[in-house]
């Protein structure tokens, strides 16, 4: 077989797509070597790491977008031509008002350079919660508690309201407990607080308290309002729970369940 005679119903030598699969080959390697030392060298430097992964990936998709071209111009298809037919494709999505996709890059560029959050942290967003696992060009990775992987494009996540669970070094956990009718109140919040204290991830400040937050059909409605680190708001939430509950059994002061009295009236026959 002659290398530099063009194959049939192709027009392209051997020759040509040897070169070809060989740029595309090397070309893959080098982005992959090229990303990768690019990544190191931005996490040797104070930005967060949610800027270090959008910058590589960026700087990913136009490596591969280069070694594309190089492919295109080793089959002897002329780059501008190719870059001419790249640009009506665009127009032609943009006239069909499909601009969702340079929205979708606008919002990773504001998520990125505003940072309302960071890898890692957890969030509500776009009605979704979730840890942060990346901000890629056109949408934002959210990793559910129970493993599940959540995608939204990025122009949901810059156009609604951001809830960050984990970006304050401390939170207040809140415990609600009913107590009966008739309960010594004094008594109940002296147990409640000397539970708060007793724990040993509760912070003396700002200091634990117990307010009364309502009086219910059934029941008086206690508060337990309790500071801590963010990474231990869950373990000492689950901590005072069962703790309020057991100390008030323990100590005779009754958590009553919602009832209803029902009085039958006998009418005169």
């Amino acid at each position: 077989m002659e290398m530099d005679k063009p194959l049939p119903y192709v027009g392209v030598t051997p020759l040509q797509m040897a070169t070809t699969v060989a740029i595309l080959v090397i070309g893959w390697v080098v982005t992959k070597i090229l990303v990768g030392t690019f990544k190191r060298g931005l996490k040797k430097t104070k930005l967060p790491e949610l800027v270090v992964e959008f910058l590589s990936r960026f700087l990913s998709a136009l490596l591969y977008v280069a070694v594309i071209l190089l492919a295109v111009s080793a089959l002897g298809i002329g780059v501008g031509s190719v870059v001419l037919s790249i640009s009506a494709v665009i127009g032609l999505i943009l006239g069909f008002g499909m601009q969702d996709t340079l929205t979708n890059l606008a919002a990773g560029v504001w998520i990125t350079a505003l940072r309302p959050f960071d890898k890692g942290d957890v969030v509500t967003v776009a009605g979704q919660t979730g840890k942060v696992n990346a901000v890629g060009i056109m949408s934002t990775e959210l990793l559910t508690p129970d493993n599940t992987l959540i995608t939204i494009p990025n122009k949901l996540v810059w156009g609604s309201v951001i809830t960050n669970y984990t970006r304050m070094p401390t939170r207040r956990v809140s415990v609600d407990v009913g107590v009966a009718y008739g309960t010594d109140l004094d008594r109940a919040i002296k147990i409640a607080m000397d539970i708060m204290k007793g724990h040993p991830k509760v912070l003396n400040d700002p200091e634990p308290s117990v307010v009364i937050t309502a009086l219910a059909d059934s029941s008086i409605n206690l508060q337990l309002r309790a500071w801590t680190k963010t990474e231990d708001y869950w373990a000492v939430k689950g901590d005072l729970t069962r703790a309020i509950y057991e100390t008030y059994m323990k100590e005779g002061i009754e958590i009553p369940f919602p009832q209803m009295d029902v009085h039958i009236k006998e009418m005169p026959r």
